[in-house]
Order: C-alpha cells, then structure tokens, then sequence
C-alpha cells in the first residue's frame, strides 16, 4: 500500500507537458481554396445576350401618332431589360443623321407614341443583363398611318344614282389608298356604315347609290402602317342633281356666289386688251361652266332668270371654244334670250343655227333636262309647265351646264330638285 503512495506522490510532484506534438508534414500548413472559388466563379458568371430579332410592322398596328414594335430572342439568354431605338427615316439629302431615341422597357415589345403621321421610322433593340449590352438588332422600318384626309365638300357633285366625293390627302407623304364609307342618314343618331369602297388609289371617288336617299360620307387614308382615323364628315343627297359653277371657266367680268350657285355680272369691266386668251377660261364670251357630275342617265336642273337680261343657257362640251358666243359651233346647245325695244327674243342655237321658235310668256324660270340614253336636251318654262324646245344632241363625251351673261344682272341655278311631272323626254 505504501508503495503505491509514494509512486502517486512522485507523480504529482513532477512537472508533466500536456501539450498536444504534432507531427513535423502537418505544421505549418494551409488550405488552398482557389480552385474552389473558380468554380463557383465560373457556375455564377453569366454571359451578355446575344442580339435581339426585331420583328417587321405588323398590319394596323400603328395610329397616327404611335407604333407597336416586336421583337424575339431566340436563345436561352438572362435578359434584364431591353433598349429600343428609333429616329425618323432621312432622306437623301446629305447631312448628318439625326439623333436617335431610346426607351428601355422590360418586355419584348413597345408602344412607341408622339410620332408623325405618315412617316417611316427605323427602330434596333439590344438586350442588357449584368454581364453588359448585346449586339443590336437589324435595323426595321416601321410607319405611323396616315392623318384623316379633308373632304373637299364644296366641289361634291351628286345625282340621284351616284355621287362623286373628291378629298385632300391630308399628308405631306403619299399613302397606299384611301377607302370611302358611307351611312345612311335616316336619322341623326345613325352611326353604321352601310358600304365601304378600298383601294381607291387617287384623291376621288364616283360611287353608285340609291336615288332618294341621304348619306353622311367619311373618308380614311391607309398605308401599311394601317388606316387613318375618320375624316370629318360630309352630307350626301340622291334627291336630285346637285352641282356648283367652276370658278376656273369663268369670264373674269363675272363673280360666282359662295355657295357657287348663283353667277353675277356688274357693271366695272376690265379692259379688253388686258384678257388673255385661255383654254379653260371665258374670255370673250362672259360665261361660266357648271361642274355636273360624270354620269350617264337623265339630270334636271332649273335656272332662275331676269325677263329683261339678255342670257344664254344650255351645255357644252368641256373643251368647247372659249372664245367664241355659246351656240356659235357644234360643242355647245342653248338656248339664248335678248330683249330689245320691249321685245323678247328667243333662239335655241347649236352651230350658229336655230328653228323658228315663239315664246309668248317669257319664262321667269327655265327648267333644263339632259337626257345621256337619248341624247336629248330639253328645256321648259317652270312656272307654266310648260315645253318649249328638245335638241337632239351627239353625244359622245359628257357635258357640262354652261350660262353665260350679255349684260349686268344675275341667274341662279337651283339644285336638288326632283324631276316635275311635266318634265317628260322628248
């Protein structure tokens, strides 16, 4: 027992090292993590896209101030937002390009607004993500549609099978046609259209209708960027014939009402000597054409007069001679009055020829019926219903109404008047 405590008492007497030796290949050594950390480097790293696909104009996918543009990406590429860039397509003036603009967007299409109407844009897209910018796409043109075209509502020519509407483009650029809509007005509140015409490729339309009725016209522009909104719109009547006097035949002694219906003669004169010669204009006869509309069949109009002004009335060719007296060649038919000394005379003169016709009661209204599937040309004293003479006319082109003014005063044409009774063809 004894040896056993002192064997423990020695132990505890003496200084004992309780740390750890470590073999000499572990000291001094570290981990190396690099490759680790290129790995993960490499698995985290994402590459910047590759270029976008813009896609052409879709058909109708523009306003007049705006555009939708489309575009793709056909990769699995990170995309984080994309750049699209648009400016105006320059013509080849030289000069420097304009400067584009960009709007970032997160899908892969855009609205693009506040354009011009009826022009060309070219517009390229790239993609972004962390890594940096793509490529650009091609460049793609896209075009905003046309601004509504104005209708010329003055020069509307109408009869009771057809009208013809003529408009201004309403753009400084051509467009690719129009298209003529047309509702039937049997109340304010009608708004369905009841027949379009496309493709009309100028800036007027002869269009077929039924007779007796009222139409509210509009009229769009279209190009591929699609069609433009409504034009303002125009009333339409198939009553009877309407037409208005062409300020661009007229004898400059002569002044055409605003309403184009009516033609004065005044007193001032302007010297002979300063009237030039013209192939549109009156310059020795003091006459004005009528701008009747273009279509074959029966068309009545009637002419207020002055019992004590010498006139002419009838029709003439378009290209009928402009400087000599309506009647006077085989281009025109009328019928002319002359008062003198209390007389009245009166001649249907085609030619320099006329019959020997007596009109007892002058007429005060005259009413003139053109007959195209007879070739005939009427006239008749409205007031009496009364017939006082048919020429039977060649007619190989259309005609057109023609009056003319010896001496100051004035006629007025009547327009949309239903064809009396008494008017029958001759």
């Amino acid at each position: 027992m004894s040896f056993y405590t002192n064997r423990l008492g020695k132990f505890l007497k003496a200084k004992t090292d309780v740390e750890i030796s470590a073999q000499p290949e572990f000291e001094d050594q570290t981990l190396d993590f690099s490759d680790v950390e290129q790995l993960m480097g490499s698995i985290n790293t994402i590459p910047a896209p590759s270029a976008p696909v813009i896609n052409p104009q879709a058909p109708n996918s523009a306003t007049g101030s705006s555009v939708r543009v489309c575009w793709s990406l056909y990769s699995d590429d990170t995309v984080e937002s994309y750049q699209l860039s648009y400016r105006p397509v320059q013509d080849s003036s030289p000069g420097k390009d304009q400067a584009a603009f960009t709007v970032t967007v997160k899908e892969t299409y855009c609205s693009v607004t506040n354009l011009v109407p009826n022009t060309q844009y070219e517009f390229w897209v790239t993609a972004h993500n962390r890594a940096g910018p793509s490529p650009s796409s091609e460049h793609a043109v896209y075009m905003t549609a046309p601004s509504p075209p104005i209708i010329k509502t003055k020069e509307i020519r109408s009869c009771e099978e057809a009208v013809l509407i003529c408009w201004e483009s309403g753009n400084l650029n051509p467009v690719d046609s129009y298209t003529v809509e047309l509702t039937q007005a049997e109340s304010p509140e009608a708004s369905g259209v009841t027949e379009s015409v496309v493709g009309i490729p100028t800036c007027e339309s002869l269009v077929q209708l039924q007779p007796g009725q009222s139409y509210i016209i509009y009229v769009r522009a279209l190009n591929t960027g699609g069609p433009s909104v409504r034009s303002e719109p125009a009333a339409v009547h198939t009553i009877g014939l309407y037409f208005r006097l062409n300020k661009d035949t007229c004898h400059p002694w002569l002044i055409i009402s605003e309403d184009g219906l009516t033609v004065v003669r005044s007193e001032r004169r302007i010297p002979a000597r300063e009237l030039s010669s013209s192939d549109t204009r009156f310059t020795r006869c003091v006459a004005v054409m009528g701008n009747l509309i273009p279509v074959r069949g029966h068309h009545y109009w009637e002419v207020e007069v002055d019992e004590h002004l010498d006139y002419t009335v009838g029709v003439a060719f378009e290209d009928v001679t402009k400087q000599e007296d309506l009647g006077a060649n085989c281009l025109s038919w009328c019928m002319r009055h002359t008062f003198a000394s209390s007389r009245h005379k009166y001649e249907f003169l085609h030619n320099r020829t006329t019959p020997d016709i007596r009109i007892t009661v002058p007429p005060k209204k005259i009413g003139i019926l053109l007959d195209y599937e007879n070739s005939k040309l009427s006239f008749f004293n409205v007031d009496l219903s009364q017939h006082l003479y048919t020429f039977s006319c060649q007619l190989h082109e259309f005609v057109y109404p023609c009056f003319s003014l010896e001496n100051p005063g004035c006629l007025k044409v009547h327009n949309g008047i239903s064809m009396p009774k008494h008017v029958t063809f001759y």
